[in-house]
This record gives structure tokens, C-alpha cells and sequence, in this order.
């Protein structure tokens, strides 16, 4: 069963993961072309989650909210 707090935990992991994108995107327009890469290391890693099962935002959110069902935690 989903409780409120889960769904919490996965609007948090949107919102972290849609702010490295737009900063980086940012920060490439800005600065310099090399912060692109940050994007292509997130999508990377939202591209392999769903295989490996690993997820490092959800891996932190697992441990700031212990009392919500764990997501993407390598099981």
C-alpha cells in the first residue's frame, strides 16, 4: 500500500533530479559546455535504474525517510 509519505518521497527524487538537469543546463549555458555532462550522467543513471535497481537520490531519501517503503534500494 502507498502511503502519503512514499508518494512525498518520489515528488522529492522528481524534483532533485529535475533541478540537476536545469542547473546543469544552466550552468552549460552560462559558463561552460562541460557542465552538460551532469545531465547526461543523471539520464545515464535514470536510463540503467530500473536493471541495476540503484538509484543514489533514492538511496539518500531511503535514509533521511526510514519510515516510508524503500524505492530502488538494489533488491
Amino acid at each position: 500500500m502507498t502511503t502519503e509519505r512514499d508518494i512525498i518521497k518520489i515528488r522529492v527524487h522528481d524534483g532533485i533530479v529535475g533541478l540537476l538537469y536545469l542547473g546543469s543546463i544552466a550552468l552549460a549555458e552560462q559558463f561552460n559546455i562541460g557542465w552538460i555532462w551532469i545531465a547526461v550522467g543523471v539520464a545515464i543513471l535514470q536510463i540503467i535504474s530500473p536493471i541495476t535497481k540503484f538509484c543514489p537520490v533514492y538511496t539518500i531519501l531511503n535514509k533521511f525517510m526510514p519510515d516510508t517503503k524503500p524505492v530502488q534500494n538494489g533488491k
